[in-house]
């Protein structure tokens, strides 16, 4: 087949051109501006356009699949020019349901987690020797791409996304794929530019169930109040198995989770992490990985690029990269470094850098979310606000929202890298929290500061 990509240098959408490209089709692409490392790993492979832009002449008759990115607009004249061609478009999604229809479909969901159970359940998969063809939305240690494609795989695990599908297309992500197996992790009100009242947001839910096979199994987390709600009144999952936080110790800074078979000592911390565990365990019982083989797999896990990922270390301090940005997730990762590491000092920053985050009726979300950090910073940039056509925001409306005893707010990239540089990190945790880079920080050179 040949496959042109609109968008080609997307996260999701460069890997996937990558994965095609292995399989053996034909692959083209195109878009206005690619970043590393989607540039780099292009042009490794072939794949990066000469030149960037859009290229009507590049849509011909000749291509079999068009796969339309979200960075793409609906007035981008390849998709015009292949609109009026007639030929056959695909969003991400669509075209991942397309390659695996003759699957097993695992799809892990929910406002938190996906990436990390995904990531579990793929490090767990690998070891146990099992090949499965899969989508993650990060790079993960031990594999070369985001996403696998093949053709002899019976399985392929699909990380759930809610977030819209394509520019021309409406529909949660997650709703595409006809999930045979799935998890649910939780619910908490994101992406409100898309679903704009938590009660809407939590239909997209419901939908998911609804678009899941007539014999499909649902693995869902019974500590989510909502979850559990929406899960025990919906018809269609027609077996649904429960999954909590297990029983954990923390010795000296490392977790141990007790078990039939004794206490096992993991990399892993923090209860969001354990019970995005228990769900991956349960996931992988239901592809034939027994408890024991699922504890020894995971023991050695170190978790997925940006999830509570260990960047800098040295005997006094202890620098920590994660991707939260949602109010849940924040909450929930401040709180797992501050009782990992209960006797050291923890300075919590949180850059404000999504659509949501950034909207001044949104922030009162953040309601305490940074409570357990001894000190805490918020960083955003009122550039950013201003693309986006939010509302300015304040100093003061930001502190007055989070609630927090000890919070600075920054807005110049230069002063808060001074403050970082100038603080005395000594038996102290940083904890950098953000879907961005605070404005251009190199986390590389952390180790130079501490």
């Amino acid at each position: 087949m040949h496959i042109h990509f609109i968008a080609i240098g997307g996260s999701a959408m460069h890997n996937l051109a990558l994965a095609l490209h292995q399989k053996g089709e034909t692959v083209t692409g195109s878009d206005d501006i690619i970043f590393e490392p989607s540039k780099s790993r292009l042009e490794k492979a072939g794949l990066l356009p000469k030149e960037f832009g859009w290229f009507p002449e590049k849509i011909t008759k000749n291509i079999d699949a068009v796969i339309l990115g979200m960075h793409a607009k609906k007035d981008n004249p390849e998709l015009l020019k292949a609109q009026k061609l007639g030929l056959k478009i695909y969003s991400y999604p669509e075209f991942l349901y397309e390659q695996s229809k003759e699957k097993t479909r695992v799809v892990i969901g929910g406002s938190h987690g996906k990436t990390s159970i995904t990531a579990m359940i793929l490090h767990v998969l690998k070891t146990q020797q099992k090949e499965v063809d899969f989508m993650v939305g990060a790079q993960l240690e031990g594999f070369e791409t985001m996403v696998h494609l093949t053709k002899e795989n019976d399985f392929i695990l699909l990380e759930g996304d809610e977030y819209l599908s394509s520019p021309t297309d409406k529909r949660p992500k997650f709703h595409l794929y006809q999930a045979n197996i799935a998890l649910l992790s939780g619910i908490a009100w994101d992406h409100i530019n898309v679903f704009p009242t938590f009660e809407n947001y939590v239909k997209q839910f419901e939908i998911f169930m609804e678009t899941m096979t007539a014999n499909s199994v649902l693995v869902y987390n019974e500590e989510d109040k909502t979850l559990k709600e929406i899960v025990e009144k919906s018809t269609r999952p027609a077996k649904k198995i429960p999954y909590s936080t297990p029983k954990y110790k923390i010795k000296n800074g490392k977790t141990f989770l007790e078990t039939n078979h004794g206490e096992i000592g993991i990399e892993i911390f923090g209860k969001h992490n354990l019970n995005n565990l228990a769900g991956a365990k349960k996931i992988c019982e239901q592809l034939g990985i027994k408890a024991e083989d699922f504890y020894k797999s995971i023991a050695d896990f170190k978790g997925a690029s940006k999830r509570l990922e260990k960047i800098a270390e040295n005997e006094k301090t202890i620098v920590f990269k994660d991707f939260a940005h949602s109010p849940s997730k924040v909450e929930a990762t401040t709180k797992a470094v501050k009782n990992q590491f209960s006797d050291k000092k923890l300075l919590a920053c949180f850059e404000l850098h999504t659509y949501s985050s950034l909207n001044a009726d949104f922030l009162k979300e953040y309601q305490q979310t940074l409570n357990a950090a001894d000190e805490a910073v918020v960083f955003y940039s009122p550039k950013a606000v201003k693309i986006k056509g939010l509302e300015n925001l304040e100093a003061e409306d930001i502190k007055k929202a989070f609630q927090h005893k000890n919070l600075k707010v920054y807005t110049n990239p230069e002063k808060f890298q001074k403050f970082l540089k100038s603080k005395d990190l000594n038996h102290k945790v940083l904890l950098l929290m953000s879907s961005g880079n605070y404005g251009g920080l190199d986390f590389d050179e952390l180790n130079h500061w501490i």
